[in-house]
């Protein structure tokens, strides 16, 4: 048996904002990042939709990128003090992952973070409050995901945390919010919805449900990113409705080493972050030549390739088609394609290597390796992550 969750409502398309005012409810709690949404005027717009429906607001702002467990907790004791029945969290993926953390917090108050890192323990929410999700990034999909990534700096660690009781109740996917992007996040971000969508459909828990929106994401993503990234914005509309539909793949069928060692790089280095969708993009033409060892996954990378126009006569050849276009893609978009060229080479070679043993093991314990197709070795994923720093050949 498999199963398939989406939150109860999505809403899409221009002006899907305002769909804020018909929910129901006493007291709605707004969990933003830095500034953005207030800038342009949505956060003022949501506030007044949430009064309309007769809702006592209060906000939660200034989430950083790639939330704490500190300001998790944070927010969970300002939910506690205000006791809404709406968490309502609009803008990138960082502050409604930190408000998914949050919501079990502030219904469970002794829970620990250490309980929630175990995939799909989470107690059970909506004994307090529903959850709705407003992206304003074209990537991470978390409004319809059942995932949140909170970062534990002390120990220098993303943690993916995994269960089906954090999809929200309600997503509100209005183009309008992404068009405010500028370009370095429509490339990050679209990077990491390709990421999502084709190792969803390259997991081992791939089904049915989940291969069309995989494909489809997949072939809007190639279609319109670059165009997005140039300023198209009848494309930049397209990528975040085909972001949405890589995440409803992924979060079904789940993910793979690609992010597994995204999460794990992510904050391991004292010179600075890798952003999660540059790393996504970086690594993903490494990790598809060392999954293609195996020929399930290499006749699924086969078929992508196929679908979205490559050409090859076997299995092989595609592959290297679909290497070669992702490749170009990165390219076009301004990624890198190693580490050790990643924001004029703020990642030290000395440091890395030093961490790199401890780095592997990390993301071979990471919660989306295990749906990964081909299951690495200590050894390989040190070769691995070895080839992601350098950019070298992929030949185990």
């Amino acid at each position: 048996m498999a199963r398939f969750t989406l939150p109860r409502d999505l809403y899409h398309g221009k002006g899907s904002l305002a769909e804020l005012k018909n929910l129901k409810g006493k007291k709605a709690i707004i969990v933003v990042g830095g500034g953005s949404m207030k800038r342009f005027g949505f956060l003022d717009k949501a506030v007044n939709y949430l009064k309309e429906a007769g809702m006592e607001v209060r906000l939660f702002e200034n989430v950083e990128p790639d939330p704490s467990v500190e300001t998790v907790m944070r927010g969970a004791q300002a939910m506690r003090e205000f006791e809404p029945d709406w968490i309502v969290s609009m803008g990138g993926g960082s502050p409604i992952d930190a408000a998914k953390a949050m919501w079990a917090f502030y219904e469970y108050p002794d829970t620990t973070f250490e309980q929630l890192i175990t995939p799909f323990s989470f107690p059970t929410l909506r004994q307090k409050a529903k959850f709705c999700a407003i992206p304003s990034t074209s990537g991470t999909a978390t409004e319809v995901t059942a995932f949140s990534v909170i970062t534990d700096y002390a120990k220098g660690i993303k943690y993916p945390l995994a269960d089906f009781n954090i999809t929200p109740d309600v997503a509100i996917v209005d183009p309008e919010l992404a068009e405010t992007m500028p370009a370095k996040l429509t490339a990050h971000t679209g990077m990491d919805a390709m990421t999502h969508a084709i190792e969803a459909y390259v997991s081992t828990l791939h089904c049915n449900y989940t291969d069309p929106l995989a494909l489809h994401a997949i072939k809007m993503i190639h279609n319109d990113l670059i165009k997005s990234y140039n300023g198209d914005m009848d494309a930049r509309d397209r990528m975040h409705d085909a972001q949405c539909l890589a995440g409803m793949a992924f979060s079904n069928a789940l993910l793979g080493i690609v992010h597994s060692m995204a999460h794990k790089t992510g904050a391991a280095y004292t010179g600075g972050h890798i952003v999660h969708g540059c790393a996504n993009a970086m690594y993903l033409p490494k990790v598809i030549k060392y999954n293609a060892k195996v020929a399930e996954a290499a006749h699924r990378y086969g078929e992508i390739a196929r679908f979205i126009g490559l050409n090859g006569n076997s299995d092989e050849e595609l592959v290297d088609a679909l290497i070669v276009e992702i490749k170009s893609m990165n390219k076009a978009l301004n990624i890198p394609t190693c580490i050790k060229e990643y924001e004029g080479g703020i990642i030290d070679e000395k440091e890395f290597n030093e961490k790199l043993s401890s780095v592997a093991t990390l993301a071979i314990g990471d919660a989306c390796t295990g749906s990964n197709p081909r299951q690495p070795s200590q050894e390989e994923m040190e070769k691995l992550l070895k080839a992601c720093y350098y950019d070298l050949p992929i030949d185990f």
